[in-house]
């Protein structure tokens, strides 16, 4: 003889195992309990792309100080960055196919240290060549691991500047080109974001903290430009002048040769 679940009791123990299929997949897909997937952020998420973006640049104008790292690549090359800057200046590492720098301005005082190897590198126009040739080791050895206080009517000196300049910077990253709109909601080193993305596929993309103040946490240039991750937004830092015989000063233009 065939038993059967009577039609009521088949109701019930069907509609419990909707509820806990509906409870298992609520943490993931909200859609069950109707969940706010805003609840508990600062609410840009339910803003367009362009309110976004302009949240996201007021932010990172009033922050005083800011840290940057990652790639940025450019018709010059390919620089990897880690710099920390505020409104006065700013201090870090910068490194291009052949070296590494350091970088260190405090208002228009601005000084770079390297290893003698970057100084007598010139077969490129990176940041130092063309003003250090074959200098036989003699002005080379003088600058090794030394700060060398960077003439502001050195050729060199502006495009320097730039890296430790935080609106420059800034200016340069958080910029979307093309018609701004909405991507998917993720996570950057654990804080909830929201992508907003420029136009094309080419127009970059950044992360745009949920929590808190809607800070940008990363940000992709258009066309294979590099990834920036930016933090410690608001965290101050010092700013100190090297000791004076750490530093060596050139005056008016860096060395050219070991006999110029």
């Amino acid at each position: 003889m065939t038993s059967s679940v009577p039609p009521v009791r088949a109701r019930r123990r069907t509609a419990t195992l909707a509820l806990v299929l509906c409870a298992g997949l609520t943490a993931a897909l909200t859609a069950c309990a109707g969940e706010d997937p805003d609840k508990g952020t600062n609410g840009i998420g339910k803003l367009t792309g362009p309110e976004i973006e302009k949240k996201a640049r007021t932010a990172a104008d009033s922050a005083d100080a800011v840290r940057l790292a990652g790639t940025l690549v450019s018709k010059g090359g390919t620089y990897k960055i880690d710099m920390k800057l505020k409104d006065k200046g700013g201090v870090g590492s910068v490194t291009s196919k052949n070296s590494t720098f350091e970088l260190l301005r405090i208002g228009d005082e601005l000084y770079l240290k390297a290893g003698a190897g970057f100084w007598n590198h010139d077969d490129d126009k990176k940041p130092g060549a063309g003003h250090t040739g074959d200098a036989g080791g003699t002005a080379a050895d003088k600058l090794d691991d030394k700060y060398v206080k960077v003439p502001e009517g050195d050729p060199t000196y502006k495009q320097l500047r730039g890296f430790t300049d935080k609106k420059v910077l800034l200016d340069g990253l958080l910029t979307l080109h093309g018609k701004v709109g909405k991507g998917d909601r993720d996570k950057a080193d654990g804080v909830r974001t929201i992508r907003i993305l420029g136009g094309a596929g080419e127009g970059g993309a950044l992360d745009v903290s949920l929590e808190g103040t809607p800070y940008p946490l990363s940000f992709a240039r258009g066309g294979g430009g590099g990834v920036v991750k930016l933090a410690d937004w608001g965290r101050d830092f010092a700013l100190v002048a090297p000791a004076e015989d750490e530093t060596v000063d050139y005056g008016q233009q860096l060395p050219k040769s070991s006999s110029s």
